[in-house]
């Protein structure tokens, strides 16, 4: 038996691989595009059987496709829809811009597989990939149709989950460290008291609206580009087309699509694609800040901050025995990093909007879906095995602040903002803490010194000590 068979498409005559389910057009798109080894990404490429599955109900229902092929379709899309058929998308990322190549790569596998479905032979079209199973469409209408449903979905099931777990334990953190004071710091130098908890509340904070902006930006991918087929107009489908199909996939997806208002947009312009890897973009901006501080505070553990001690998950030396490194921090800002680059890439791809068609549709949904993936995956170890974990130097937190100079601010009001920098430069000058080169002037009682440089009250806004703020 050979290796390989005849298929042939409107250009000729394509040997294919004899097991292979796709057809003349994939091989040529192997041939053309042998450019980085990778394929779209497995939930772009489920979601094309799921189009190619509800697009054959369809056109079954409108009495536009026989029966028996539309539900060899329906059957053979389900494995595309469950991953079964994955290894028969080969097609590399960095192809034609519409996405053609695995348009037709989806339409020819599904093709083919229905006809084994149906006892015919693999190649003889009597499932054809263009009359049949991509009837009613155009690649430049469900290519950007999978990008939008894979991406909301992922987001859905990925992405916001984590963020909403992350947020949980950042929150709880901040609720068991409220009682521990901390010096705070600006440029990186000692500022006036916080609570260590006041300082998880904040990136609590930071990560809820993180998922708040990444939410807003999903909603405009609800808005599907399938009906418009070649150019927006919509020609060659049938005027309810779109509308039951997309009924059919927010029926088994769980979220609320619905026909582009505008195809001509929907087609030509990437705009919520764009909009929506900006606030992954944001979201990596707020999470590498989080984890960097959080490394930062926890580095020691006896020569650097040592304000947070961080679980041990690794050893963190090949030549410095009990070394343990902040490692799940490091590994999420690096995908922070990558995040960011990916949203470059993305932005880029927005503006080859060209004409009525944009012309960078893979490497969009490549890239799109890899930021959501790492992203979530990279939160949801960081809080696993980092957040969860974290516990705080009580001991360490309490001798800073007592060190820092930056504890003569409460006192401006009482001596006068030039007699207190005079104090924290003799502070400064002699290793001692302003508590006591206050207490060595005489400047007040020892029950007053208490009062005045208790940091409880620094860390209340409009309690102070007794002071008035500056």
């Amino acid at each position: 038996m050979s290796d390989y068979r005849t298929e042939k498409d409107s250009m000729g005559a394509m040997q294919v691989p004899a097991t292979a389910l796709y057809g003349a057009q994939t091989a040529r798109a192997i041939d053309n595009f042998p450019v980085s080894g990778q394929p779209l990404p497995a939930p772009f490429l489920q979601t094309l059987g799921l189009i190619k599955q509800h697009a054959a109900r369809v056109n079954k229902e409108l009495g536009l496709l026989e029966g028996e092929i539309a539900l060899a379709i329906m059957d053979a899309a389900e494995e595309v829809v469950s991953g079964e058929l994955l290894d028969h998308f080969p097609v590399d990322v960095y192809q034609t811009g519409s996405g053609t190549s695995s348009n037709m790569n989806a339409n020819e596998v599904i093709a083919n597989r229905a006809a084994q479905l149906l006892a015919r032979e693999l190649g003889d079209k009597s499932v054809h990939p263009n009359d049949h199973v991509n009837l009613g469409q155009s690649s430049n209408d469900v290519i950007p149709t999978a990008l939008h449903v894979a991406a909301t979905s992922e987001l859905e099931h990925h992405l916001l989950p984590p963020l909403n777990q992350l947020q949980q334990q950042l929150a709880a953190k901040a609720d068991a460290f409220d009682d521990i004071i901390k010096i705070g710091r600006t440029h990186l130098m000692d500022a006036t008291p916080i609570r260590l908890g006041q300082v998880f509340s904040g990136y609590a904070r930071q990560v809820e609206l993180a998922s708040r902006r990444i939410k807003a930006a999903q909603q405009g991918l609800l808005e599907l580009p399938l009906g418009g087929t070649a150019v927006g107009t919509g020609i060659n489908t049938h005027p309810e087309f779109a509308a039951r199909v997309i009924a059919g996939i927010s029926q088994v997806t769980g979220l609320a699509f619905c026909e582009a208002t505008n195809h001509f947009e929907a087609q030509g312009s990437k705009d919520a694609v764009v909009a929506t890897s900006a606030a992954l973009k944001s979201a990596a901006v707020s999470l590498f800040k989080v984890a960097n501080d959080i490394r930062f505070l926890a580095s020691g553990p006896r020569c650097g901050i040592g304000e947070l001690q961080l679980p041990a998950v690794q050893p963190g030396s090949s030549i410095m025995p009990g070394k343990v490194n902040p490692v799940m921090a490091e590994s999420l800002i690096q995908v922070c990093a990558q995040v960011i680059g990916t949203d470059a890439a993305i932005t880029v791809g927005g503006l080859a909007g060209n004409f009525e068609l944009n012309v960078m549709m893979p490497m969009i949904a490549h890239n799109l879906l890899q930021a959501i993936e790492l992203l979530g995956n990279a939160v949801r170890l960081f809080s696993e095995r980092c957040v969860a974990g974290l516990a705080a130097n009580r001991e360490r937190c309490a001798e800073l602040v007592e060190q820092s100079l930056a504890m003569v601010t409460i006192l401006a009001p009482v001596v006068g903002y030039d007699r207190a920098a005079e104090l924290a430069k003799q502070a400064a000058n002699s290793g001692k803490t302003i508590r006591e080169v206050v207490r060595e002037a005489k400047l007040m009682s020892e029950a007053e010194l208490e009062r005045v440089l208790d940091p409880w009250p620094m860390t209340k806004p409009g309690l102070g000590n007794g002071q008035a703020g500056g």
